[in-house]
Order: structure tokens, then sequence, then C-alpha cells
């Protein structure tokens, strides 16, 4: 038992495979790069879509440099509200950590819904490849369509939520297989997808991935451009993921950290080498926008590869999203555990209640439930569940600047024991992640199609403001002594600030009120 153990209830047996393993295959690069180059290209075109996304590595491994120093201080489930109540100080700490629970607990828990989604629409999109007529047509204005993308994403998420109970030990078996398929579908993009499109339509020039810009948004010029971040940047949100397992792994206080930081890295080269060979791959774009498919790659892989080899792809693509969905289940899960385990929710007791297993099972099952219902709005409203999921990495983006921009005002010169410590460079890096993930948020809010109408209006701005006051009145209305008082952010602030060698350190468990010290070489440790 090392000392971060005696706070928490977890099992405590990953490592940093599994840490870099949760943020890397929740980010799924290449699953993000299919599923948002088509937005890339509408907005800006290819010069638009590779440049974008330098800039994008650039101020994203940044932000990721910024968590993990904090991380690194405060290696804690729920890590990124606790990162935001730590960074705002005693005074306003209690407030931002409820502003920036809500945002986080709705970003993940919609982020699973959406990947179920994306999942089915690789699934059915099959019917297009073998020209299989549906019953009333294929689209969301088919109630019938509407219920067969239902029912499959609702077995996909009965999947990914089933790969969550599993002993720890298995579990970790699930992040290697994840990263080795993502690796596979890479591999077999770089090898057999050039060999297929030299033997079809043939391969875009130079010019024209480097050059060619188009404006499909109707935004003006300069706008239309920035669009094209919603593609670059939204492949490398949620790196976060390593840090809402940190009581979950060994030495979190530097794997965590180092688990941020490389999985960031990783996802922004493999990104770009995987964006950079689709530009080069696929078709035209007069060709590549009449894909009318659910999921247009799974066409494009039927005229670069044939019906055979689109199916393959679309199996390895498919496994790649349940996987990366278990994932982000396990992140969501650990956020509801760590407000449950404080008595904040309904049925805490039983929510923040971890198995023989040492893990937080009925968590899980609340995020299964959670899932299943945000699903169901698919069959009233396809607008409106593609609303709620376009507002998923909002609360994200959001809570990534909001933490830089409190340490860059309020605690700039505190948690100086992380281990990722940014020194002389801590104020640029703030003041660089505030600038670029307001950026960012400016894009995810903006409308995307112009001019605006009542069908093009896009409802994040709405729904993240709404999110926004539920957690203002939660902060306003919930007794302090339940959640987030105000003794807690000092002690863990002074943990955070106090020297790792050589000094004692003071850790809390919320739920039970208890406070440890833990004599560095853990020869004595008194309660």
């Amino acid at each position: 038992m090392d000392a971060d153990e005696l706070q928490l209830q977890l099992h405590r047996t990953w490592s940093i495979v599994e840490s870099f393993s949760a943020s890397f295959v929740a980010l799924n690069f290449i699953g993000g790069v299919r599923a948002g180059i088509f937005l890339g290209l509408l907005a800006g075109g290819p010069a638009a879509v590779w440049s974008s996304y330098i800039i994008s590595m650039i101020f994203m491994w940044i932000t990721a440099a910024v968590l993990a120093e904090i991380c690194s201080a405060l290696p804690l489930s729920g890590s990124i509200y606790i990162w935001a109540a730590e960074s705002a100080g005693p005074k306003y700490g209690r407030f931002f950590g409820f502003v920036v629970a809500w945002w986080s607990t709705t970003a993940w828990m919609t982020f699973a819904a959406g990947n179920c989604q994306t999942t089915a629409n690789y699934i059915v999109s099959q019917l297009a490849i073998w020209e299989i007529d549906f019953p009333g047509g294929v689209g969301n204005d088919n109630i019938k369509w509407r219920a067969l993308i239902w029912a499959v994403s609702e077995g996909v998420l009965l999947c990914s939520v089933a790969i969550n109970y599993l002993p720890p030990r298995w579990y970790s078996a699930v992040f290697r297989i994840s990263v080795a398929l993502y690796m596979v579908d890479f591999l077999l993009c770089v090898i057999w997808l050039p060999i297929g499109v030299s033997r079809t339509y043939g391969f875009r020039s130079a010019k024209e991935v480097f050059t060619m810009t188009y404006n499909g948004t109707g935004a003006p010029p300069a706008w239309n451009w920035i669009l094209s971040f919603l593609f670059t940047a939204g492949t490398m949100i949620g790196f976060d993921a390593s840090g809402h397992i940190a009581e979950e792994t060994k030495n979190a206080s530097v794997v965590a950290g180092r688990g941020i930081l490389t999985s960031a890295i990783a996802t922004g080269v493999l990104g770009f080498a995987t964006t950079i060979l689709f530009l080069f791959c696929t078709p035209d774009l007069d060709t590549l926008f009449s894909l009318d498919a659910p999921q247009p790659f799974v066409q494009l892989y039927a005229l670069a590869l044939g019906r055979p080899g689109s199916v393959f792809m679309t199996i390895i693509a498919a496994v790649g999203l349940i996987l990366s969905t278990s994932v982000a289940i396990v992140a969501a899960s650990r956020l509801i555990y760590a407000v449950a385990r404080d008595g904040v929710l309904p049925l805490s007791g039983w929510i923040g209640r971890v198995d023989s297993e040492k893990q937080p099972r009925n968590a899980v099952t609340v995020m299964f439930g959670f899932g299943a219902l945000l699903l169901c709005t698919i069959l009233p409203s396809q607008v409106a569940f593609t609303s709620l999921i376009s507002a998923g990495g909002v609360p994200t983006t959001a809570a990534y600047g909001l933490i830089a921009l409190l340490r860059l005002t309020l605690t700039p010169n505190d948690f100086k024991s992380s281990h990722y410590f940014l020194g002389k460079w801590r104020k640029p890096f703030y003041l660089s992640a505030v600038i670029f993930n307001g950026l960012i948020f400016a894009t995810q809010i903006s409308p995307f199609f112009f001019p605006v109408t009542a069908e093009t209006f896009n409802f994040a701005c709405v729904i993240f403001g709404s999110v926004t006051i539920f957690g203002i009145f939660s902060w306003y209305f919930v007794p302090e002594h339940k959640w987030l008082r105000r003794e807690l952010v000092l002690r863990q602030m002074q943990t955070a600030n106090e020297d790792p060698v050589g000094s004692e350190t003071i850790l809390d468990l919320p739920s039970q009120g208890a406070v440890h010290r833990i004599r560095p070489d853990d020869s004595k440790i008194t309660e």
C-alpha cells in the first residue's frame, strides 16, 4: 500500500499502461479523424484542415501540460472538478467546483451516448453499400429508421457497459487490446487504403491537399476557416481521462500526469498523420460530399477497397468505438462516484459504494441508465439528440480554459509539489491555454451553417448555459457541509503545496471525516 491508498476506497492496481490507455482510447485518434474530417473539409477545405491541425496540436499539448501539472499535485477521482476548485483557491473554490462538476459529468455522459450512435451509424451504413432497401427510406424523417438507429445504439451501450463489470485486472487487458486495435486500424489505413485508392479513383495531388480551400458553411471566409478547428481540436479533447482513474493507478502523482501528457502527444501525432493520409486518399470534394450514408467513410472504403473490404474496416471501426465508449463510461462513472462519495447525490450511499473488487459498479449502473434514457431522444427527434450530443464537447473545452484562467489569475504560484510543475513557463502556458480553449469554445457554440435558420441553429449554447445554471443553483442550495466544504479545499491545497520530500502530507477522506498524516518514509502512520 502506498501513501495515496489511504485516501480512497477504489482498487489501486493500474500502472502507466492503463493510465496512458485511458486517455488514448477515449480520444480514439483514428475514429475521431474519420468522424470529423468532413466537417473540416466543409470549413476551409484541405488547406484549413492540415494547418489548423498543427496549431491545435501545439496548443492542446500546452493545455495537457497545464492539466498534468495540477493532476500530479491532486491525483483524485472526480479530478477535473477538484482541479477547478483548487485552482480557484479556498474563497471561490467551492463555486467553481460545483460548476465544473456539472460541466464534466455532462460532457462525459453525453460523450458515451454519442459514441454509441456513431457506432450505430457505421453498422447501418452497410445497408447503403449492399443496396438494401429500408422500409420508408433511409433518413431521419423516417420513424422506422430512427427506431433502427436507436435499437442498435442501445445494443452498443449495453455491450460497452457490460465490459465495465469486468474485474480490474481483466479490464487492464481491455486497455491493451484497444490500443493494439487502434494501431491495426491505423496500419490498415496506411497500407491497404492507399493500395486500393491507387487502383480505383486515384490520389489527390499535393497542390489540392496543401493549397485548396473550400467554403461549404456559408460563413464569412475568415470564420469559415476558423470553423475547421471544430474538427482539428475536437479530435484531441478528452485527455483528462487519465486523471479520472488516478485513484486506481499506482504512484498516481507521477503516472496520471504522464498519462495525460503522453496520450495527448501520441493522439496529436498519429491524428495528424491520419489526417494527411486521408486528405490524399479521399476522392474529389464533389464526390466526397455526395456520399449519403450515415457514416460516409463506409462508402469511401467501399469505393477504394470494395464491399468486402468495407465490411472488414467497418467491423474494425465499430469494435474500436465500442471499446472507446467503454473507457468513456469508466471516466464518467468515476466522476459520478466521486460526487456521490461526498453525499451530494440522491441515493449517494448506494451510488458511492464499491464492490468486493473495489470498483464503483453502482456508478456504472447509473451511467448505463442515463445513457439509455438519453438515447431514447432519438425516437421523437434526431435533431434533439444531435443537439444534446454536439453540446457534449463544449463543457470539457470550457473546463480546460477555466482551470488555466484560474491558475493564471488566482493561484499562479501554488501546487509546487507537482512533479510536472511548469516553473517559469507556467504563466505563458496558462495564458495560451485560456486563449486557445476560448477560441475552440467559440467555434463549438457557433452555428456551422449560414445563414442561420431554425434548422441550423446551434443549441449547444442553450444546453451549456442550462447546465451552468444548474451548477450555480446546486452551489447555492446544497449545504456546505455536504460537498466541497471550505476546510476540504484548504487541506487539499496544503497537500498540493507541500514539499513531497521530507514533509508530512495531509490527506482527507471527506465521506468519513478522517484526516491521515503520513510520514514520507511510511515508517509511522497516525490518524
